[in-house]
């Protein structure tokens, strides 16, 4: 019989499933400005700077689903010393990745403070020269004889390094914050699922009940409102998908914390 419950869970679900298909987005986002940011071809070590949200999409996707099962799915007698050293591997591997992304963020926006100072220039005479125009973080359109004159109304650009592609010095300021957001939000997310992880192990030990209540309480009062004003701010730049993205994450990680509410209840109520 379909009850509350039932309801609670198929819109938990959905939410982790939006955010899988979310990553057919980034993917093509990241793979788009691969050709614009690195025409000479990458070599081994630049593989996190140019796919750094996509490998961070896929390690965090990794993360929610274990950290559903942990918090929800299994039971306590479920969760064997096999399935807890699995568990541990899995997760040390998606924290890994995660923590490198991280500093691929980190590498990204050191990319966009490197540009030439600003020249004047006519978008429209460099149409046939393959260039393009960065309108928004890792989004570039090439320019052409019929967008020329509609991408920028200004007439000093800057150039990102070495790449073919030129933004408008206003445009460079809004993706330099951008880039700092994209860093801010990394940071801030290794700090929550750091926070879930100590918060996990009190629950499978029943101690410190205390001390997980105000863990949890930093988390939603201090941390996720930062997480929540960076997707404000994508939602204000006018870049619908990272919003939306930053908007399910932060919904999917309240059902992780509502699992570790029921968790920490019931071990309260266990005599």
């Amino acid at each position: 019989m379909i009850n509350r419950e039932n309801y609670f869970q198929y819109f938990k679900y959905s939410i982790y499933i939006l955010l899988t298909i979310n990553f057919y987005f980034f993917f093509t986002e990241d793979l788009e400005a691969f050709s614009i940011r690195f025409p000479n071809g990458i070599s081994i070590d630049q593989v996190i700077n140019a796919y750094a949200t996509t490998i961070d999409t896929v390690a965090w996707l990794a993360l929610l689903w274990i950290l559903e099962l942990e918090t929800y799915v299994l039971e306590d007698e479920q969760i064997t010393p096999l399935m807890t050293l699995l568990s541990l591997i899995i997760k040390a591997i998606c924290y890994g990745f995660i923590v490198y992304a991280f500093f691929g963020y980190c590498v990204s926006l050191l990319f966009y403070y490197n540009t030439s100072s600003p020249q004047e220039m006519d978008l429209c005479s460099l149409v046939n020269e393959n260039w393009s125009y960065s309108q928004m973080i890792n989004e570039y359109t090439s320019i052409s004889s019929e967008n020329c004159s509609l991408l920028s109304a200004a007439n000093e650009f800057v150039r990102f390094g070495d790449t073919y592609a030129i933004v408008d010095v206003a445009g460079s300021k809004d993706i330099i914050w951008l880039g700092w957001v994209d860093v801010i939000n990394s940071g801030v997310w290794i700090l929550v699922v750091f926070i879930i992880e100590l918060n996990i192990r009190l629950q499978e030990k029943n101690t410190h009940q205390n001390m997980s209540l105000k863990l949890s309480k930093f988390n939603q009062y201090f941390l996720y409102p930062i997480l929540f004003i960076n997707a404000f701010y994508w939602g204000i730049e006018g870049d619908f998908v990272d919003f939306w993205d930053a908007f399910l994450w932060l919904v999917a990680f309240i059902f992780i914390e509502l699992n570790i509410i029921q968790w920490r209840d019931e071990n309260t109520e266990q005599p």
